[in-house]
């Protein structure tokens, strides 16, 4: 996440929450110095402050959350008194004044405050040079979501951005992965992250009414994007033997992402499914990109094994990692991070396993800048210096991991099987052909 970038949407809104409150909007402004506050806290904990920063800004949230207090101390009363300014008295106000506090929607404020949880505050630091492969699929996120938000004089005239856009492939090929990719790297947009378990609700007329307010509190903090996983769980086709509420919340979605009197500006709708073939028909319109997430390439595949090996002690070579590519034709990348993961432990079985140990000669575990001479590795029997122990005996700081081999990832390669079969492909490949583009 770029510094700075949260103390500066907290400002933004803090701002607002004073306009607000000026203009006698107590409700808004109330919730405006709430939700300022979670990001000058956020700003406290994770951006680099110095300590005379972080007392400052401490400071100015008690000021706002002390004025929050006497907000709602005056909403809950519904006292017809002006609430105290701040570093002032009260003073009797005409009754106009409140009248706009009055005609707040308080279970409007009540639902968009439970929608406030799917907003992303904390970035997940995925960049785009994380996702191996899928070239066509960040091009086409860019310019949905980076470009216009850098670049807003492009998008002039008949030149718009998409507004909507479905991720669908096979499972564990990498959609909510991208997903975290742009909800870093777009550090100027409210990132929502919604699922069903968001919008359904067991009351009467709810889950329709939290989809337009999600769409509204998008509107309130565009530019937005807002990410809905396993789409297909709210969006399925429509039929007469489905529910009436199921039937409204979809009802609802067609409305507010392209209906009369629904402005879609400065808001993108991600999507991402498995089974895109069940989507309603009006949905898939909506969604006016549709990319398709493939299985990985080979030359994705080993990339995904360095990254998943990362800085851990292996005797692998390029050329090992490319055969290991070649062999895991058909495999999903969250079945390469299986592989691998699988794999980095077989040298923890080899030392839980182990009955005889020898010395050699490394950098301490505790410390890699200290070349040990009595560090202790599992070996067999048969080895030069080897001596009977078990792993119970070895002093914690002594112990001299041994690195991953071919022989390792082989064996756990042997044992993991691809999650995704031809029939699910076929039907992918040809939903594809019919309405998608590849990714």
């Amino acid at each position: 996440m770029a510094a700075g970038s949260t103390l500066q949407k907290a400002i933004d809104l803090v701002t607002r929450a004073t306009e607000e409150d000026k203009n006698k909007n107590y409700a808004e402004a109330l919730r405006l110095y709430e939700h300022g506050v979670e990001y000058f806290l956020h700003a406290i904990k994770y951006e680099a402050q110095g300590e005379k920063a972080k007392e400052s800004i401490r400071a100015k949230c008690l000021q706002y959350l002390d004025r929050a207090e006497k907000l709602k101390e005056y909403l809950k009363k519904g006292s017809k008194k002006k609430p105290v300014k701040e570093g002032g008295s009260s003073k009797d106000d005409k009754k106009s004044g409140d009248s706009d506090s009055d005609s707040d929607d308080p279970e409007k404020k009540k639902l968009q405050s439970k929608l406030e949880g799917a907003i992303v505050i904390e970035k997940p630091h995925v960049k785009w040079s994380d996702v191996a492969g899928l070239d066509l699929a960040k091009e086409a996120l860019k310019e949905a979501v980076i470009l216009p938000i850098k670049f807003p004089h492009l998008f002039t005239g008949k030149r718009i951005p998409w507004k909507g856009i479905l991720l669908f492939g096979p499972p564990g090929t990498g959609k909510s992965y991208l997903a975290k990719a742009v909800a870093t790297e777009a550090n100027n947009s409210t990132f929502f992250s919604v699922s069903s378990s968001d919008l359904v609700s067991k009351w009467l007329g709810e889950s329709e009414k939290l989809v337009k307010n999600l769409f509204e509190l998008a509107r309130q903090h565009k530019p937005s994007i807002i990410f809905i996983d396993e789409v297909d769980s709210l969006c399925s086709s429509r039929s007469d033997n489905e529910s009436e509420s199921a039937r409204r919340i979809k009802t609802e979605f067609l409305v507010q992402m392209q209906g009369v009197g629904n402005d879609m500006d400065g808001i993108l709708v991600l999507g991402a499914t498995n089974i895109p073939w069940v989507l309603d028909s009006a949905i898939r319109r909506r969604f006016e990109k549709r990319i398709f997430i493939p299985l990985p390439e080979e030359h994705a595949r080993l990339v995904m094994f360095k990254i998943h090996l990362g800085s851990t002690s292996h005797i692998l070579t390029e050329q090992d990692l490319k055969t290991l590519a070649g062999k895991t034709e058909g495999y999903s990348g969250a079945d390469i991070s299986i592989i691998v993961r699988d794999a980095l432990m077989q040298p923890v079985r080899k030392v839980q396993t182990a009955t005889h140990f020898k010395h050699v000669r490394g950098p301490s575990p505790l410390d890699k800048s200290v070349i040990m001479d009595d560090l202790v590795t599992p070996c067999s029997p048969g080895d030069a210096g080897a001596f009977e122990m078990t792993w119970m005996d070895v002093p914690g700081d002594k112990l001299f991991e041994p690195p991953v081999t071919m022989s390792d990832m082989l064996k756990s390669l042997s044992s993991t099987k691809p999650t995704v079969n031809d029939e699910d492909l076929k039907k992918l490949e040809k939903f594809t052909e019919d309405f998608g583009q590849e990714g």
